[in-house]
């Protein structure tokens, strides 16, 4: 690493784990305070800086051009096994053995680097995820470094689904919607909560403070941010929200050539439902036949990412192709639909004149980005956090639909099911004042982020915090 002429700055470092959901989110967050003019460090294995720059579609080329992105030694996978356990499939993405085994050796090498930098800045200031407190644990050790941690879920469903059963603590909603809340059944895996996040947690006493990607206008109201608040204050711990943490500009111009907005281009206003069910949904085969021919059936257009879910690029394997009905991408191209089956620029899509409506898993990154942009939702929650964040879209901020409720998680969604929402969000009246009310929240979502709104003015407050 070179050395920094100016020993008195300010720097900060990101430590993402390894999820696309993390990395992008992280990213993003380096993007707003290097604006503020502050040396961003993004640090993770090769094969993942590579990727998220590669995938950091609505990034302005020069704000990515000003993150100094780190490349930790690959770990030896052939080392002995750490303390943490074997974890089952749900999800792979998420929970592969060489992939938790890899980050957790990765702690000496962070380590090396904090210390190097610290050596060469009057502050450090460590921006870590919850799956790689364990990694940053060192950084306590340096006179002159702190740490934050970005949770990557919104206030609303933390408190429901964590905080409150583990304090016994009752729900804060009124009897309908607790009556309508999704259960935490079938949402986790159950080594997370019983091995993966111990492991982690027990690290993070440490830390200065939280930054959420959330607002109020997100919440539906400041109770559960407010609650998160409480909780930590008599331990010194500050609280931000900041969201949307999203790039400072979205729209749908795009320098590079893409086909999922060439296509666009050429569609009718609002005439476009996007399908897209992120990197850790694992679909059957004869769930994927369904949806085909719901949104056939439906008659609406549409551009579908037809992807498996991301396996982790620690250990990389060949990826499923996923088969379509017979003559379905014949019978759709260019009429109805554009299926997609690479990466797809998704913010660039929800903000395109174009799109409709979203079909989504409801991940949080999803949902932030739906929110700001003004996208109704067609809910389709799969696992982890998603069935609490599609209950905050559909039955709170009122700005979706569901498409199956998670009481029926382990059931088939049929053709007729998609192909009735797919309508009713498209081409209804309740799909209309579903639509208006998203784009009113979007554009007070968006409001919020300029000079004097409440997002900003906790964007501000942290960095203040940390260049004190």
């Amino acid at each position: 690493m070179e050395k920094r002429e100016n020993v008195d700055e300010v720097v900060v470092v990101m430590v993402p784990f390894y999820g696309q959901g993390h990395l992008n989110q992280f990213l993003h967050l380096a993007c707003l305070i290097s604006s503020y003019g502050l040396p961003i460090y993004y640090v993770s294995l090769p094969t993942y800086n590579n990727l998220i720059k590669l995938r950091a579609n609505a990034l302005n080329p020069s704000e990515l051009s000003k993150i100094h992105f780190h490349d930790l030694p690959a770990p030896d996978l052939t080392a002995p096994p750490t303390t943490i356990p074997s974890a089952s499939k749900i999800p792979d993405h998420y929970l592969s053995q060489p992939l938790w085994n890899s980050c957790v050796l990765l702690r000496e090498p962070i380590a090396s680097f904090l210390a190097d930098i610290s050596s060469k800045a009057r502050r450090v200031v460590v921006i870590h995820d919850p799956f790689t407190a364990y990694n940053v644990q060192d950084f306590a050790s340096l006179p002159n470094a702190e740490s934050y941690l970005l949770g990557g879920n919104s206030c609303f469903e933390t408190y429901c689904s964590h905080i409150c059963p583990a304090l016994g603590l009752p729900i804060p909603l009124e009897a309908d919607l607790l009556k309508r809340l999704p259960s935490t059944e079938g949402t986790f895996n159950d080594d997370i909560f019983k091995h993966l996040a111990p492991f982690q947690y027990q690290y993070m006493g440490k830390r200065s403070g939280d930054i959420h990607n959330t607002s109020p206008l997100i919440e539906g109201g400041s109770a559960f941010i407010d609650s998160m608040a409480q909780l930590v204050n008599a331990q010194n711990i500050k609280q931000w929200a900041i969201g949307p943490i999203l790039p400072t500009k979205l729209d749908h111009h795009s320098t590079k050539e893409n086909e999922c907005l060439d296509w666009l281009n050429k569609q009718p206003p609002r005439s476009v439902l996007f399908v897209s069910f992120g990197t850790s949904t694992e679909f059957s085969d004869e769930q994927i036949n369904e949806l085909a021919m719901g949104l056939e059936l439906s008659k609406q257009k549409f551009i579908w990412v037809l992807r498996d879910a991301d396996k982790g690029y620690v250990l990389p394997g060949k990826s499923r192709r996923l088969e379509l009905p017979e003559g379905f991408e014949e019978r759709v191209k260019g009429v109805q639909g554009l299926v997609v089956r690479g990466w797809a620029p998704q913010p660039e899509i929800l903000a395109h004149p174009s799109t409709g409506g979203f079909m989504s898993h409801c991940g949080w990154n999803s949902c932030i980005e739906s929110i700001t942009i003004g996208m109704p939702m067609a809910a389709w929650p799969m696992h982890s956090d998603q069935p609490k964040n599609g209950f905050l879209v559909t039955d709170i901020l009122k700005t979706g639909l569901i498409v199956r409720e998670w009481a029926k998680h382990k059931e088939l969604v049929t053709a007729s099911t998609i192909e009735n929402v797919v309508r009713k969000l498209m081409a209804s009246e309740e799909g209309d004042e579903v639509r208006k009310r998203a784009q009113k929240l979007g554009e007070s979502v968006r409001q919020s982020r300029e000079k004097g709104g409440v997002s900003r003015i906790q964007l501000d407050s942290f960095i203040a915090h940390i260049t004190r």
